[in-house]
């Protein structure tokens, strides 16, 4: 089978390698994913997402977490490391959700997972302590009020995939829908923030 990608490390927890690799972790925790359409997990705002990720304090790690536009689910089997106990990882695009699935598989995690081929809108699941979005920002902001609605008092939403022209209104929006900015990121072309939702 050919090889799409060397393994490479993400964050400071985490090693990712095609399932064709086997890694010694060395210290690091192995995420095993298929490259397909959706990418392994190279680009900008994956890592920023991960990285942000690991620096929730260990006293208020989330357990029931929900991945809007999932992908490859790569977030997601890095939060059930983290230890997550559940993940609603939800794509309007089915070859993403086959995707999230194989992969999760591949990870022995599939049972801690529920995948759902649709829009946010449609999804009935609600009271997250976690909400990770590696989106579009004018997704963000369209789907803004109805995100914040879905996490717990006090939980958490990582948003990513903000390119940097949305990236004050994005803020705004959420700010004025009672979270409040925890940490920003600006990379190359993009930007991640964490917020938390008012207690």
């Amino acid at each position: 089978m050919r090889t799409d990608y060397q393994p490479f490390t993400i964050g400071r927890r985490f090693i990712v390698h095609p399932p064709e690799i086997k890694v010694a972790p060395l210290g690091r925790t192995s995420i095993c994913m298929d490259r397909g359409a959706f990418g392994s997990g190279e680009h900008e705002t994956t890592r920023s997402c991960i990285e942000m990720l690991e620096t929730l304090p260990t006293a208020e790690t989330p357990k029931k977490i929900l991945d809007l536009g999932s992908g490859t689910a790569i977030l997601s089997i890095a939060a059930l490391h983290l230890g997550a106990d559940h993940v609603w990882c939800v794509d309007i695009e089915p070859k993403a959700v086959t995707s999230a699935r194989r992969n999760l598989r591949l990870n022995q995690l599939d049972d801690q997972a529920t995948h759902f081929c649709g829009t946010l809108d449609q999804l009935s699941a609600t009271g997250f302590e976690l909400i990770l979005a590696n989106i579009y920002g004018d997704i963000l902001l369209e789907v803004a009020a109805d995100l914040v609605s879905r996490a717990v008092a006090g939980g958490y939403l990582l948003l990513s995939g903000i390119l940097w022209e949305y990236r004050f209104d994005v803020k705004k929006t959420y700010q004025a829908l009672d979270c409040r900015l925890v940490r920003g990121q600006l990379l190359d072309d993009y930007c991640s923030l964490l917020l938390q939702k008012s207690a």
